[in-house]
């Protein structure tokens, strides 16, 4: 029997699949959030920790986040589930986080340029140090931009190859050599430091 039945009838949303969620939330939308509320729940910490470790700071994740629950909760009602929720969520998500990260870089060079004391911007952009939350974070620094968006995909969002290769709209072999290469380097430096 189908779960997703009438729109007014009660459920339980944590009983739900991702796709049986997504169903009642094209019914459901605007007038009842319960099925989207399950969703971005299911999704929040997960969500949370890929902005923060691609954007290297808490503050720019947390923004990040509410656009990106904001474009979900606008765009369910015509995600058409061609593929699984979480991969067209990472997607969003990964969007979002080149805008932000752009727009940081383009306002750390105007600051450059104008050779203002970025004393304030400093302060708050390092807030906490990537380094200093070991683990993962602490080699992703070492690796190009592309790469790093690849393990944070992988590993963070353990996303399949196919999922990332989709969302960076790259080849699946591509994907799995870039994946490989930054791995490479990781181990290198970590190799390195540890010889230090």
């Amino acid at each position: 029997m189908n779960k997703v039945q009438h729109p007014g009838q009660r459920y339980d949303p944590r009983e739900l699949s991702d796709e049986e969620l997504v169903a009642r939330a094209h019914q459901e939308l605007f007038h009842i959030t319960r099925a989207y509320e399950e969703l971005m729940r299911r999704y929040q910490r997960t969500l949370f920790n890929v902005c923060a470790r691609y954007l290297g700071n808490d503050r720019d994740a947390d923004d990040v986040c509410q656009e990106v629950m904001l474009k979900v909760l606008y765009g369910l009602k015509n995600f058409e589930g061609k593929s699984k929720f979480k991969t067209w969520l990472y997607s969003i998500t990964y969007n979002e986080c080149i805008t932000q990260y752009r727009k940081e870089r383009r306002k750390r060079r105007l600051i450059d340029a104008l050779s203002l004391e970025p004393m304030e911007e400093a302060s708050e952009e390092k807030t906490p140090k990537v380094e200093d939350k070991g683990g993962l974070d602490r080699w992703l620094v070492h690796v190009n931009p592309i790469d790093r968006e690849i393990l944070i995909l992988r590993f963070v969002a353990e996303l399949e190859f196919q999922e990332i290769a989709d969302i960076m709209h790259m080849g699946l072999s591509a994907t799995k050599m870039r994946y490989k290469r930054a791995l490479d380097r990781m181990r290198e430096k970590f190799a390195s430091a540890e010889t230090l």
